[in-house]
């Protein structure tokens, strides 16, 4: 059985949210700390979205998304920049965001991964 790549939507989605994050400082205040956390963390989700992408059959991906999106949901508070509303903020929707398609891909990425432990 061979896979193919570079087709879920959902991955996409996780591309598009972790460039959009790591660009976000761009259009919104931010403090030295609030723009570290804006460009790792959407660096990181951009860079498992590809790995999504390139291993549809990797579910392990899949997990990292939604660890990701969960840190990034609490950092404003646990770095403590929100003070700057545009960061929170995006902080908060690109992380709900990300685990909601971290988990949207979870069964096609299941399924992936067992049809090609099947096959071997």
């Amino acid at each position: 059985m061979t896979t193919r790549s570079w087709h879920r939507w959902q991955d996409w989605a996780a591309v598009v949210i972790g460039v959009l994050t790591a660009l976000s400082p761009i259009v919104v205040s931010t403090d030295a700390t609030a723009l570290w956390t804006l460009i790792v963390f959407g660096v990181l989700i951009a860079l498992t979205g590809l790995w999504s992408l390139g291993s549809p059959g990797s579910v392990a991906s899949e997990y990292v998304h939604v660890v990701l999106g969960v840190l990034l949901f609490i950092s404003p508070w646990v770095l403590g920049y929100t003070a700057f509303a545009g960061a929170s903020w995006t902080s908060w929707v690109a992380a709900v965001l990300t685990v909601a398609v971290g988990l949207a891909a979870l069964p096609a990425a299941n399924a992936e991964h067992r049809g090609l432990a099947g096959s071997h």
